[in-house]
């Protein structure tokens, strides 16, 4: 298959890879549809949540993609692949445990809130960052609205959205704490909970509750995949910050 010069960026997939997880099922026809309707081309490599926990296991990727399907098997494997995102630059993009472990490793390592859990790991924890939903999203389409001059409008195009979600657990507790430590919130449902959240000064850092590789067939990536992809193609061409 020809595709333009555009250089291939190297992707690292982290999560637990199962047939059984829609969304990873999803990933190798998003990978086409991308390479063939955008003519960005990712080169993808699956990281298990363990493996990531190596020392520099996701270093030298264009981009890190924190895919659903939790409880992973190695939180710390996850949390290390998303600190090294943030500390180094790497685009990077959290889907629903994604999200949710976006917000536990900033909590932890940039605000301090180190005692802080997710109740599907850890049910029994004195301090809950993320619980259970009081209404579960499983299989549920929901509106989101998106805060205006936020890096997911810019993705989006819009300030309202509709998606797909499968996911039983939310942020509930210290977000306060998390925007004063430069984490922003672009993104709530119709009842104002978060379900987007950005890293302002990096190069690309989005994370969403909700799915978007779930988002029609897979034949036409969500905008937010899209432009991770661009973000990756810009990082791997050394025009980093130039993505979106």
């Amino acid at each position: 298959m020809a595709h333009s010069s555009v250089p291939a960026a190297r992707i690292a997939l982290v999560g637990d890879r199962s047939p059984h997880v829609v969304s990873h099922t999803r990933v190798p026809l998003l990978l086409d549809a991308l390479a063939d309707r955008e003519r960005l081309v990712l080169d993808a490599y699956w990281i298990p949540s363990e493996d990531a926990a190596a020392p520099g296991a996701v270093r030298g990727f264009d981009a890190v993609w924190v895919l659903p399907g939790s409880p992973y098997r190695s939180e710390a494997g996850v949390l290390a692949a998303i600190r090294t995102a943030r500390e180094d630059g790497i685009p990077f993009l959290g889907t629903c445990g994604g999200f949710q472990h976006a917000l536990l490793e900033y909590a932890r390592h940039v605000c301090g809130l180190t005692r802080v859990a997710h109740a599907e790991n850890d049910p029994g924890a004195d301090d809950l960052l993320i619980e259970p939903l009081a209404c579960s999203l499983v299989g549920h389409e929901a509106a989101v609205a998106v805060e205006p001059g936020t890096l997911a409008q810019s993705v989006i195009g819009a300030e309202r959205t509709v998606e797909r979600y499968f996911c039983a657990y939310g942020p509930s507790r210290h977000l306060d704490t998390l925007h004063a430590g430069g984490l922003r919130f672009s993104g709530h449902d119709e009842d104002g909970q978060v379900r987007i959240a950005e890293l302002p000064g990096h190069p690309f850092f989005l994370a969403t509750l909700f799915q978007p590789e779930l988002y029609g067939d897979g034949s036409r990536p969500h905008p937010v995949v899209r432009a991770l992809a661009r973000a990756a193609v810009a990082h791997a061409s050394g025009a980093v910050g130039q993505a979106v």
